[in-house]
């Protein structure tokens, strides 16, 4: 679909990172948009854009998504983008990964989307048209070590995007998902677990990216308008994705090494 001036978007962890990013490219296309974020009140980023509406919502919390269903309908009348993005990270061996980090990143990566889809979907069926844009990572499609929760919800985001994805065709209603990889965010201020070898990579690899969060948002619209399904925004996922499909033996040479080294360094 086409991205036009006076379009209605909804984007979920709108205060920072892609979340933020897309809502200012959004904003800059002319593109009304709901920004959503668990703060109580737009940041002095989002403050400041014009066409930008903000609204606290929880995405764990089925009465906030309800909420923001009712606020676009009343107020727009429909929606035409919906941007399930919100997301927290988390990381380390599964002895170390106790069940409440389990439950916290399932609630908030995995079940935050499925609420967003949940709500949205009949609106968007009775429109006959609309776009769900969903967050997932290149971890959502290659899966390397000491990363187990984190690899299984955003491999949980794509398989649930793909079946949507045939589910809605019929209706109308196009789905992404989208899969960087590492890129600079505040991505790292919600890091948790005991696992401190498995965080400091991780912060390493975020902060040290030379892919800002503007980048990624630019090419995430430029593929939502082409109907690209699984958004691949850079080279390392294509590459690495690739390599899985299609060199799977390769593929399994390259994680147990790196299982190894990382096994040296603790």
């Amino acid at each position: 679909m086409k991205i036009s001036a006076g379009d209605r978007a909804l984007v979920t962890g709108a205060a920072s990172g892609l979340g933020l990013a897309l809502t200012k490219a959004l904003a800059a296309r002319g593109v009304r948009v709901l920004a959503t974020d668990v703060h109580d009140t737009a940041n002095g980023d989002l403050a400041v854009l014009d066409g930008v509406t903000y609204r606290r919502v929880d995405v764990t919390q089925d009465v906030d998504w309800a909420a923001a269903r009712d606020h676009v309908v009343e107020e727009w009348g429909g929606i035409d983008l919906v941007f399930n993005n919100a997301g927290v990270a988390a990381g380390g061996r599964i002895e170390l990964t106790e069940m409440d980090q389990w439950e916290w990143i399932v609630d908030i990566n995995l079940l935050g989307v499925v609420r967003g889809c949940r709500t949205f979907t009949p609106l968007l069926k009775d429109q006959g048209r609309g776009h769900l844009v969903n967050t997932s990572s290149a971890a959502g499609l290659v899966h390397p070590p000491r990363m187990s929760e984190y690899n299984s919800v955003k491999a949980a985001v794509v398989g649930l995007s793909e079946t949507l994805f045939h589910e809605l065709k019929p209706f109308g209603v196009d789905v992404s998902v989208v899969c960087p990889t590492f890129f600079r965010t505040n991505l790292t201020q919600s890091l948790r677990g005991k696992d401190e070898s498995a965080q400091q990579a991780a912060a390493k690899l975020i902060d040290g990216s030379k892919r800002s969060a503007d980048d990624i948002a630019a090419t995430v619209l430029e593929q939502v308008e082409k109907g690209r399904h699984i958004i691949l925004t850079d080279r390392e996922g294509r590459v690495a994705y690739a390599a899985k499909r299609w060199l799977r033996p390769l593929y399994y040479q390259q994680m147990a090494k790196a299982a190894l080294r990382m096994g040296r360094k603790d």
